[in-house]
């Protein structure tokens, strides 16, 4: 059974910080590749960061680029969002994906075939 376990989430004031970690177990593939999504009140999903597995491939998005960083551990199979100079528009559940690494954009919830509950990020003015 694949369980993605997310952590880290949290209230934190504009231009802070905060960490999230995402635990991945029983995976079925060992080429996977982890992501991370987000999802803000009344808005689409919304693609942050991926990376592979062996952590040789990441992408990133405009908006958080520079303050926004994904990090791999792949003995612990955990993948990390370090998230700096944090917004209060940066408020969103974040959600943790995982899928096998292949030909569909890193950056489309369709290249993830297992998902973690979502952990809350506020940020405040």
């Amino acid at each position: 059974q694949v369980q993605l376990v997310e952590s880290g989430g949290g209230l934190v004031q504009a231009g802070g910080s905060l960490r999230l970690s995402c635990a991945a177990s029983g995976l079925p593939f060992s080429n996977y590749r982890m992501g991370w999504f987000r999802q803000a009140p009344g808005k689409e999903r919304e693609f942050v960061l991926a990376i592979n597995w062996s952590g040789s491939a990441t992408t990133y998005t405009g908006s958080m680029k520079g303050r926004f960083a994904i990090s791999i551990d792949n003995a612990k199979d955990t993948v990390y969002l370090q998230m700096t100079s944090l917004k209060p528009e940066d408020t969103a559940v974040y959600y943790c994906a995982a899928g096998q690494e292949g030909k569909e954009r890193p950056g489309s919830a369709s290249a993830y075939a297992y998902w973690g509950q979502g952990t809350q990020v506020t940020v405040s003015s």
